[in-house]
């Protein structure tokens, strides 16, 4: 089964996304646990954990579909000492968070050398990071997003994800979220079935679905390979909807948050009817 849904507003309190994910007919879905512009956050009170959980059962949406991400000022493979364990305290707080509010997931973007050491060591100090943050929490599974490999990004490549996770030493605790634009802007082809099914076998053989926990649905703005991260509206980029029709007939992403992060929230409805048509394809 498909489990389609988006990036939804948290605003007011956390309790609100399961309610603003319902509205947009969705059976997933994402979400800030704080206020990702910021490094720090009040605490979660008793009232607010009890009022999203209470939330999410009543709208029907299980653990196992909810993806929260992490705060984008985070950047675990950060090479000044100041950044890297704001970095790391910020990112333990998030962990912790999520496991308040009961939930499984912690997605996030690995990380950036700013163009101040090799795409190896900061991959080090990105699962460096990564044991350091597992050690200081309970759970909840770090979920690694490949990136579009933009500036100093890591991650942009599949084998950047598994050489993160054979250095991390709790690999049940680890798991990865391919995002569509990233795949695409970083040189693996999507567009057609002999593509896909070349992209999905290279990240089968290199990685390992076993580790798959979710997946970011976005049309790029940018052409093939061309490292930048531009996200855009279904059908409205340079993927076009087929790609999509292909991964809502995959049955090796049954069972998994498949999450919209396009640019107009005001499409987020009609996207996820147009992608569950094509389960009637």
């Amino acid at each position: 089964m498909k489990y389609v849904g988006a990036h939804v507003s948290s605003a007011g309190g956390v309790f609100n996304a399961p309610i603003n994910a319902k509205k947009i007919g969705a059976k997933a879905f994402a979400l800030f646990t704080k206020n990702q512009k910021q490094w720090q956050a009040k605490p979660l009170d008793e009232n607010e954990i009890n009022k999203f959980k209470e939330y999410c059962k009543g709208e029907n949406f299980p653990t196992d579909y909810i993806l929260p991400h992490a705060a984008y000022l985070i950047n675990l493979g950060n090479p000044e000492k100041e950044g890297l364990k704001k970095s790391r305290d910020a990112f333990i707080d998030e962990l912790k968070r999520c496991s308040q509010l009961g939930l499984k997931f912690l997605n996030f973007h690995p990380g950036s050398h700013k163009k101040l050491m090799s795409d190896d060591d900061c991959l080090k100090l990105v699962a460096e990071s990564m044991n350091l943050s597992i050690e200081a929490t309970e759970d909840v599974i770090l979920v690694i997003e490949n990136t579009a490999g933009q500036g100093g990004n890591v991650g942009y490549r599949f084998e950047h994800l598994i050489q993160m996770i054979d250095m991390v030493e709790d690999k049940s605790r680890i798991g990865v979220c391919l995002d569509t634009c990233h795949t695409f802007a970083s040189g693996y082809d999507i567009r057609t079935s002999e593509t896909y099914e070349k992209t999905m076998k290279a990240f089968d053989d290199i990685v390992g679905f076993k580790y798959l926990k979710g997946i970011h649905l976005n049309d790029s703005k940018v052409e093939f390979g061309s490292r930048k991260d531009r996200h855009h509206n279904l059908g409205k980029g340079v993927l076009g909807w087929e790609p999509f029709k292909i991964i809502m007939q995959d049955p090796r992403l049954d069972n998994i948050p498949l999450i919209l992060e396009t640019i107009d929230d005001n499409l987020w409805a009609e996207e996820i009817k147009e992608l569950y048509g094509f389960l009637e394809v």
